[in-house]
């Protein structure tokens, strides 16, 4: 089986093609390999893909429809999991054009070829961002999400629209994943986790919002995996999960357990809350268990061992 995978050289991306692999599918993969941070953590996953024969690799430019339909001309794709998107809600604020045409055109055009050549399932990341307007937690897929915050939200609750849009029109059968806090080993530099212990470990400033009141529902790399995969082999004309741990816990206790782990201590500059940001992030977890039956395996503390021991390696 054919699974067409979008931007597989970025983090969760990465894993997902690495397991997929594992299990004997072949991955198509699909990226520009942009300059957004360090291109070398981008390339070292690459390599890490290309010594399975079951890879394929197409260097392009996603808002490049022709060249985008000719890997769909050239493979007979069966599943496509689209996780193209530029990232960050911060981000967002000082480069909205980026994210037009990264989080709307590219989406665009890969949903219409999916529909076009007819694949049995589209799977595609959206993001948790999309409820940060909203005060009930834990938050649940049936709530109301028109209310966003940030220029990012806006583009996946965009996506999220045309997904269904595209089930309706065309009986592409679509499944939409919100993703809270993901973090892993060969992570992103401007992801908390990395970006904190990369700072420990130069004595810098690390800014920390509201005063340490902040809350986030960090979810292990493994389980996400596990849960796109269940969704890539599971058929829903139209779905929504929430991929989560359900064990909302303070910034403080992240922090505090990277110094455990690291031998580091913080530099902490203490600022005021931000006005795209969120207090407190905290998914259901009754949907998701219902329809796939699954649950989180790995708590925070599991994987910011397994995280610092990549650390320690990858960083010397």
């Amino acid at each position: 089986m054919n699974i067409l995978v979008t931007w597989t050289s970025w983090f969760i991306w990465f894993f997902l093609a690495k397991k997929l692999l594992e299990l004997w599918y072949s991955v198509i993969w699909v990226d520009c390999e942009n300059d957004y941070y360090d291109v070398n953590l981008k390339l070292d996953r690459r390599k890490i893909l290309q010594k399975n024969n079951y890879f394929k690799f197409y260097k392009i430019k996603l808002e490049n429809y022709n060249d985008l339909e000719k890997v769909f001309i050239e493979n007979k794709i069966d599943k496509v999991c689209n996780l193209a998107a530029q990232a960050w809600v911060r981000y967002s604020i000082d480069n909205p054009f980026v994210y037009i045409e990264s989080n709307i055109i590219w989406f665009h055009n890969i949903i219409n070829l999916a529909a076009k050549y007819k694949v049995a399932n589209f799977v595609y990341a959206s993001s948790s961002s999309v409820y940060w307007k909203n005060e009930k937690q834990p938050f649940s897929v049936e709530d109301k999400v028109d209310n966003p915050v940030s220029l990012y939200a806006v583009t996946k609750k965009t996506n999220e629209l045309i997904a269904h849009t595209y089930s309706h029109l065309y009986d592409l059968p679509t499944t939409w994943l919100r993703f809270f806090t993901v973090y892993w080993p060969y992570s992103r530099p401007d992801m908390a986790m990395l970006k904190f212990a990369l700072k420990m470990q130069k004595w810098d400033k690390i800014e920390v919002y509201n005063n340490w009141d902040m809350l986030r529902d960090f979810t292990y790399i493994d389980d996400i995996i596990d849960w796109i995969i269940l969704s890539l082999n599971q058929i829903n004309n139209y779905e929504i999960f929430n991929l989560w741990n359900d064990k909302p816990v303070k910034l403080e206790y992240m922090i505090d357990s990277l110094e455990k782990h690291l031998w580091y201590k913080t530099n902490k500059v203490y600022l005021p809350m931000q006005d795209w940001d969120l207090k407190s992030t905290w998914s259901d977890i009754d949907h998701t268990y219902e329809k796939l039956w699954w649950r989180p395996k790995i708590d925070l503390d599991q994987g910011i061992e397994k995280f610092c021991i990549w650390f320690k390696e990858y960083y010397k």
